[in-house]
């Protein structure tokens, strides 16, 4: 009788709570999100299956000594976002960027949101159950940028405590892009200005390329040296892609790492999805605080685009300055889909991944002014 009382006080039904099981039926949901919806599947997928194991009672999968709790000393130490970074450099192409420079502009006004929200979060902390201190403030902030490497970055080293809820709502409203952009873009620009046709784009060298990436690092470790781990791994994968004599090495980086760190990215985001720290208010305010960010980023990069356009000898058509949130391509395909409801043979795909690109690099900077300003 011993025996089966200490076999039944082991089992996951008399250990478990009532927040354990309301955070595994969130990993259901994301789970759900993924397969069903396909939001954001490569990630949500292994997040979601991450809060499932974490919250299984008595298994001690987060515990020292536990698979997840060492897979998270690759998000800890920042490793694993820094590895996705290389890959995503890998797979961009710096070219329709280069072939209009004036989109960066369109990049870093996009990056509005990030800043704006920063004071957002600071003002929550008048409503009763929402306290946010400037390093966490900072952390909700850089969802704004739709960039869920670098928000993971950011609150891994500002707000680890933080870390699951923000990376679970900057995943979310980059899978949300579709919905969330179209009707801000639509309320800002009239028919006519989503009507406007861009001229083509030149072609750019191979040589310009292989520059960009170098000059980018050099500039970033003489004036924001705090952004240069974020930017120099996607220089590092965006030179070995330029320059063409590495494939192997870039094929690696575009596919095999990359698919092996989102695994392991994803199962350790999802260990911080605990009860304990997702159950909270200030859970609600960071994925209201997120919406607002990701929304407040869109318009300024439209409105950017408004007004070069006053200036402009060339036509811009202000769509594609929503694609300066680097949700990348997902939200230069929209623009290109908007732009079409008006005019059927407005191609603006390529136009809008001019600022798509720029907003990868808007956001590694938004992060390293962050981290070189809150300590």
């Amino acid at each position: 009788m011993e025996n089966l009382t200490l076999l039944w006080e082991s089992t996951g039904l008399y250990n478990f709570t009532g927040p354990q099981a309301v955070m595994m039926a969130v990993g259901f949901l994301l789970l759900f999100l993924a397969i069903k919806k396909g939001f954001e599947p490569l990630l949500l997928l292994p997040i979601g299956f991450g809060a499932i194991l974490s919250n299984i009672p008595v298994a001690g999968m987060t515990d020292e000594g536990g698979v997840l709790y060492y897979l998270y000393g690759g998000i800890k130490s920042g490793m694993f976002p820094l590895l996705i970074f290389m890959g995503v450099g890998a797979m961009t192409d710096f070219g329709p960027m280069l072939a209009n420079p004036k989109t960066l502009f369109l990049g870093a006004a996009a990056q509005f949101g990030i800043f704006a929200t920063l004071f957002g979060a600071l003002a929550l902390n008048v409503v009763p159950g929402m306290e946010f201190n400037l390093k966490q403030a900072a952390a909700i902030a850089i969802i704004g940028g739709a960039d869920g490497p670098t928000a993971i970055y950011v609150a891994s080293k500002l707000a680890p405590e933080l870390l699951g809820a923000i990376a679970v709502a900057a995943y979310s409203y980059m899978a949300l892009v579709p919905l969330i952009q179209p009707p801000i873009m639509r309320a800002l620009t009239t028919v006519e200005e989503r009507k406007i046709e861009m001229q083509q784009l030149r072609s750019v060298s191979q040589t310009e390329k292989i520059v960009f990436p170098l000059m980018l690092i050099t500039l970033t470790a003489l004036l924001l040296p705090s952004a240069a781990p974020l930017i120099g791994m996607f220089c590092l994968g965006n030179l070995m892609n330029a320059s063409g004599v590495v494939d192997r090495l870039s094929k690696t980086a575009q596919n095999e790492l990359i698919n092996i760190v989102t695994i392991f990215l994803g199962l350790s985001v999802g260990s911080k999805l605990s009860a304990d720290a997702f159950l909270k208010v200030e859970t609600l305010g960071i994925l209201g605080l997120g919406a607002i960010a990701f929304s407040i980023g869109t318009a300024s990069g439209v409105i950017m685009a408004k007004i070069m356009n006053r200036f402009s000898s060339t036509p811009i058509n202000p769509l594609i300055g929503a694609a300066g949130v680097s949700a990348v391509p997902m939200a230069a395909r929209v623009a290109n889909k908007v732009g079409q409801e008006s005019n059927p043979y407005n191609f603006l795909l390529m136009h809008a991944m001019g600022p798509n690109v720029a907003g990868v690099i808007g956001s590694a900077v938004a992060a390293g002014v962050l981290l070189s300003l809150i300590r």
